[in-house]
């Protein structure tokens, strides 16, 4: 199954849900992005070019693929956001679903993540609560 058409289709698509933050591109020859958003430090594999990214205040799209059997629906409305950044560029959290876009969904937990998985999702509806983690690496699309 395919997550995206193309990197410029994913960022326009997804670009209403960029998290604001400090971006730091890394030294040349580097595909990382150092972003710091949500109070967190993020390593983002770079997708929107090589060099492209300047340093200092960006709107970039966080996307994470889910970690199978990760997920897990909260019941009740009254949950706190977490996230936690695991080695260099897996996250775990607890958040919000905000939207459903296409296979994906968007999650509030301390910045808005674009989620999407490899196998199918369990149906949800924007405002219930889930506990989720993802592979490495995550992907950043500078917006």
């Amino acid at each position: 199954m395919t997550l995206e058409s193309s990197e410029r289709d994913f960022a326009v698509r997804y670009a209403a849900h960029a998290a604001h933050g400090l971006i730091y591109p890394q030294p040349e020859g580097s595909p990382l992005l150092e972003f710091l958003a949500g109070g967190r430090v993020m390593y983002l594999f770079d997708r929107s070019g090589p060099y492209s990214a300047q340093p200092g205040e960006a709107r970039v799209v966080v996307h994470g693929v889910l970690e199978a059997d990760s997920v897990e629906l909260l019941p009740g409305s009254e949950h706190r956001e977490l996230l936690s950044v695991q080695g260099v560029s897996v996250l775990e959290g607890c958040g919000r679903i905000t939207h459903t876009v296409g296979k994906a969904w968007v999650v509030q937990a301390r910045l808005p993540l674009v989620l999407a998985a490899f196998g199918e999702l369990p149906p949800i509806t924007p405002g219930q609560w889930i506990t989720f983690r993802t592979l490495a690496p995550l992907h950043g699309f500078v917006v």
